[in-house]
């Protein structure tokens, strides 16, 4: 007994030993890598950066709403619930949460038990023994394996998959913000083919009255009939134009069907032009991208991810030592099944080291750094493409602001342009051709006034999307909203990955 006790004690100290030593995690601490980005002064109210003021930031979550038309709402809010792309990230992301789950509990002992009753018979031919025995064996075994995280692996692999999760956490808004982006996108481009609808209609009614003028004209002989001609094939060409938009607002009403996860046969939305003029919209600073766009985020926790498998490698070159234990009771017979002689245990630790693996565990070290270079990489590419897109839609607006001015005033001369040759052309002082080129100009300027606010407003919208629709880095799921506790692993030192 005595002997027995110290076996325990000893066990236990060295246990406690071990349990000690794991505060040790092997492997580089997680920095943020830096990311190139100017200096706020060198875009200080340049192309429309600028300083965000309290009063006019981005509504959280419904941005669109900043455009103030009730159907864009009503059909954004609709996205929310029925889209099935948003649905696959959605479940993605619950996926991710699973393995911080599943990957948590190898921080806990592992117990299982395996009852067992047989009846066993001795083989009477067997080598040395030459009787013949039969006995039975009732067992009812408890056993326990626990891994000491000496070496942080344990530690690190949870931290790697809540860093995936709160990665999956910003694809998801990623999706939900080019989903959304995509649906006012396509809005905007069918409220433009409806404005363009409207304009040609009312043209064909000013071409239907203007070949009349000339059919008028030619039947009192003070037209030649060539007049009729080309006022019937301005009109014609017209109504061509006119059937066509019908074309394209199809698409863009189809389009919008799927985005909602409807039927596009079953989805129907009634014409109304494109009248809404760009909001504006705060910019802030270059540098608050980086907490502003859900993709920099997730690629930033990528990285972190990355950094904690350099860690889980490195690991792999020191031993494992578990904790085992096993105890239950064992019996010739289900009278002696359960009797205290019959109770066995054993208890203590193990230890696996690799000897020789032929450089498996260094190429995995290696292949994890290189994992980590790349992820630094995506990293900083997605925050100069994410500068890209919001500098491209700034210069939009800007020069778009200009050139839907200028084309306002080219689509006033052009229309006084059409009532100067139709009046000189009544009054027989010029041919029915100078009012022809007059109408097509005219037409042509007030469909680019029409094109010109698409593009404004499909703009303002990409440039919703590049700031990231309002969204900020502080929305991405806690450590406790993951269903974990204790300090968040990833936190920033002035240690670099491979120190």
């Amino acid at each position: 007994m005595r002997q027995a006790a110290c076996t325990i004690i000893a066990t236990l100290t060295i246990t406690i030993i071990m349990m000690m030593w794991a505060g040790c995690t092997v492997g580089p601490k997680y920095v943020r890598p830096s990311v190139p980005t100017a200096p706020a002064d060198a875009f200080k109210e340049r192309d429309g950066w600028k300083m965000a003021q309290p009063s006019d930031e981005l509504q959280r979550g419904a941005w669109w709403e900043i455009f103030g038309d009730a159907q864009l709402n009503a059909l954004e809010s609709q996205l929310a619930i029925s889209n099935q792309d948003l649905k696959v990230a959605q479940a993605r992301l619950q996926e991710a949460r699973a393995m911080i789950r599943f990957n948590r509990a190898s921080q806990f002992p592992t117990i299982s038990t395996a009852p067992g009753i047989a009846s066993i018979r001795d083989s009477a031919n067997r080598p040395y023994f030459k009787t013949t025995s039969s006995t039975g064996d009732f067992v009812l075994p408890f056993d326990l394996s626990y891994e000491l995280d000496i070496w942080g692996r344990v530690r690190r692999t949870v931290a790697a998959s809540r860093e995936e999760a709160q990665a999956t956490a910003a694809d998801l808004e990623t999706v939900s913000l080019s989903l959304h982006a995509e649906l006012a996108f396509d809005y905007f481009e069918l409220r433009s083919a409806d404005a363009q609808k409207r304009l040609l209609d009312d043209t064909v009614k000013d071409f239907q009255d203007a070949l009349q003028l000339t059919t008028n004209r030619f039947e009192g002989g003070a037209a030649p009939k060539s007049d009729v001609a080309q006022a019937r094939t301005q009109l014609e060409t017209t109504m061509v134009q006119d059937t066509d938009v019908s074309v394209q607002r199809a698409q863009f009403e189809h389009a919008i069907a799927v985005l909602l996860g409807k039927p596009p046969a079953a989805f129907g939305l009634p014409p109304s032009p494109l009248q809404v003029q760009p909001p504006p919209i705060s910019i802030g600073l270059p540098s608050q991208l980086l907490e502003r766009r859900p993709d920099i985020a997730a690629a930033e926790r990528r990285v972190a991810e990355s950094n904690e498998q350099i860690g889980i490698a490195r690991a792999a070159f020191f031993p494992t030592i578990v904790l085992s234990a096993s105890a239950g009771f064992e019996g010739d017979s289900i009278t002696n099944w359960f009797n205290w002689p019959s109770r066995f245990w054993a208890v203590g630790p193990s230890a696996l080291e690799t000897i020789f693996d032929a450089g498996r565990r260094r190429a995995t070290s290696q292949a994890a750094l290189a994992n980590y270079d790349a992820t630094v990489a995506s990293y900083r590419e997605t925050t100069l493409t994410a500068l890209q897109q919001v500098e491209d839609n700034l210069a939009a607006l800007r020069i778009l602001e200009q050139e839907a001015q200028q084309q306002k005033d080219a689509t006033a001369s052009a229309q006084e342009s059409v009532q100067i040759f139709t009046d000189r052309y009544i009054g027989g002082a010029d041919p029915y051709l100078q009012v022809l080129t007059a109408q097509t100009i005219a037409l042509q300027s007030e469909r680019n006034d029409v094109d010109i606010l698409r593009r404004r407003m499909e703009a303002s919208v990409l440039l919703i999307k590049g700031l990231g629709g309002g969204w900020n880095v502080s929305q991405l799921p806690t450590v406790t909203e993951l269903g974990q506790s204790g300090k968040g692993h990833a936190q920033e030192t002035a240690s670099k990955p491979g120190s």
